[in-house]
């Protein structure tokens, strides 16, 4: 197995990722900077059910053995889930994390910010969510909310927002300094996929509650949305801290793609427990356990399935 640089903020990682033959896997333990020819995602079939669950049980497999590797070593991992809405972040930090220990690996998406937060320095309510070693944190939205609706619905003055974009870049250095891992996701949607997915939760009651009216409002504002991106990417894609668009146009695909680059982005090893032999188990011992009629057991509603 070959050496690989040390992520900045690593100072304990020692090799490449072990992973088997994929079907995403480029033979390389560096993914390109960038896609030479983005617009062809959007030209790939959809990919199928069974095709997706195969790769996607073995991506996770390896989030697994990146988890043990965080706590082994002591990292400390912040991923930042941005982009439009619809555009794919929830999908993703569900499948990255369903088979993870939520000790280990926490979400974090932060509601509104309170009377008294607001008068705080801005970053301040995101900083008490930052990882203790041996801990990865998934930011659902994160201080970015300040150069995207904030700055579009008005919710932050002028010199608020210019003040944002030029200090994020310093902050970012210096939690990278502190010895944390960044890594910072953009996922991208087109509008005719967003009003499809739009469709779609306002059709199925179970996602209905994923509108909100700033998402109906954002709707009317979708080329200001635009060009704030474009103006946030302009001062905060920097070299130490870049952000990495994901076509999110086919939901399995970005998936897929997300989880892929970011076993890439940070090298680990396993350190899985190996297989081991249960115990016996007890059965001798002088004890008559209580009647089970005397347990509130739930009633059985599946019998007729």
């Amino acid at each position: 197995m070959s050496k690989s640089k040390k992520h900045h903020g690593d100072k304990s990682a020692k090799s490449e990722p072990r992973r088997e033959e994929s079907l995403l896997d480029l033979g390389n333990s560096e993914l390109p900077a960038h896609n030479p020819n983005p617009s062809k995602l959007s030209e790939l079939p959809k990919l199928s059910k069974k095709i997706y669950e195969k790769e996607l049980k073995h991506l996770q497999i390896e989030l697994v053995k990146l988890q043990e590797w965080v706590k082994h070593e002591g990292l400390k991992v912040v991923v930042l889930f941005e982009g439009r809405d619809a555009a794919g972040k929830g999908g993703a930090i569900k499948s990255i994390t369903q088979s993870l220990n939520p000790r280990i690996c926490r979400i974090v998406a932060l509601g509104k910010p309170s009377d008294q937060e607001r008068t705080q320095w801005y970053f301040q309510r995101y900083t008490a969510e930052l990882p203790a070693a041996g801990e990865m944190v998934l930011f659902d939205r994160s201080w970015y909310n300040r150069a995207g609706v904030e700055h579009v619905m008005g919710y932050c003055t002028h010199e608020e927002y210019v003040e944002f974009l030029r200090s994020c870049p310093e902050f970012e250095n210096m939690i990278q300094r502190s010895g944390i891992i960044l890594i910072k996701y953009w996922f991208s949607v087109n509008d005719t996929e967003q009003e499809a997915r739009f469709q779609d939760r306002i059709k199925d009651p179970r996602k209905r509650w994923k509108f909100s009216p700033m998402d109906l409002e954002a709707r009317s504002r979708w080329v200001e949305y635009s060009k704030a991106k474009d103006d946030m990417f302009n001062a905060t894609d920097t070299q130490l801290s870049p952000w990495y668009v994901i076509d999110g146009d086919d939901k399995r695909r970005a998936r897929l793609n997300c989880i892929n680059h970011l076993l890439a982005k940070i090298p680990y090893e396993d350190v899985l427990p190996k297989p081991f032999d249960l115990p016996p188990l007890q059965n001798k011992m002088t004890y008559v356990r209580p009647p089970l009629y005397l347990q509130n057991f739930i009633p059985d509603v599946t019998s007729h399935l």
